[in-house]
């Protein structure tokens, strides 16, 4: 049996915030046809400007609420959270390229409700996965390297019993854990800190959740965890 656990060092950090989370299992995230998703994050990208009113981007409350939750933990300098990356690129007009299926669907949505959304395959965990602050001697090899970056003491991670998943919430992910074409079972996150915003957060995991449903089949399970639901069974063994 496989859990995702939030930690009370996250709680202490982060009371009101609320993390959903979607399983995936028996998906089939080979690419069958790429200009459907190319199609559905293009749609969702003519969302972007309603979320950016105010002509200086950081101003922006869905940008905001982000760069304050980032002061509360020691990041490496430059670290934003993903959705403000995805934000950024589409208003500076550089369109989202597709990926696998799963990553464009979570990619759609993210820009849809301008909530930061994540995903990991799940047999690559090593135990249980958590969110929680750094020892600071996690292992972490990022996409794109193949040099060990281990996260800040007290950075928000997600973490396995190999090492670190996740950097500052989603905003970086180990090659490790990442979804690729070959992925049949699948942990999708939607991360929430704005209170004024759970309808939102609610319907995004809904659509979500549906989308893969309708595109990759398999089966979907949603849970949202709390202050008071702190942990979810994500994969009978």
């Amino acid at each position: 049996m496989k859990k995702f656990i939030i930690e009370d060092k996250f709680w202490n950090l982060f009371p009101n915030a609320k993390i959903g989370v979607i399983t995936c299992h028996g998906i089939g995230n080979s690419i069958k046809d790429q200009d459907k998703y190319k199609n559905m994050i293009s749609e969702s990208e003519k969302e972007v400007s309603k979320y950016l009113k105010n002509e200086e981007f950081s101003s922006n409350e869905v940008i905001k609420v982000w760069r304050d939750a980032f002061k509360k933990f020691k990041t490496k300098k430059g670290a934003r959270s993903s959705i403000e990356a995805l934000l950024k690129r589409v208003s500076t007009g550089k369109n989202l390229g597709t990926i696998n299926p799963l990553v464009d669907i979570y990619n759609s949505i993210s820009l849809k409700y301008a909530l930061p959304c994540g995903g990991e395959d799940i047999d690559t965990f090593v135990g249980d996965i958590r969110l929680t602050q750094a020892i600071g001697n996690e292992n972490f090899i990022t996409l794109g390297t193949d040099k060990n970056e281990p996260p800040y003491e007290g950075e928000i991670v997600y973490k396995d019993d190999e090492g670190a998943i996740c950097r500052c919430f989603n905003w970086r992910e180990s090659v490790r854990t990442m979804l690729t074409e070959d992925t049949k079972n699948a942990f999708l996150c939607i991360e929430l800190i704005d209170e004024k915003r759970v309808k939102e957060f609610e319907n995004a995991l809904k659509d979500l959740s549906r989308l893969v449903q309708e595109n990759l089949g398999g089966t979907c399970s949603i849970s949202i965890l709390d202050i008071n639901n702190k942990e979810v069974v994500i994969k009978w063994c």
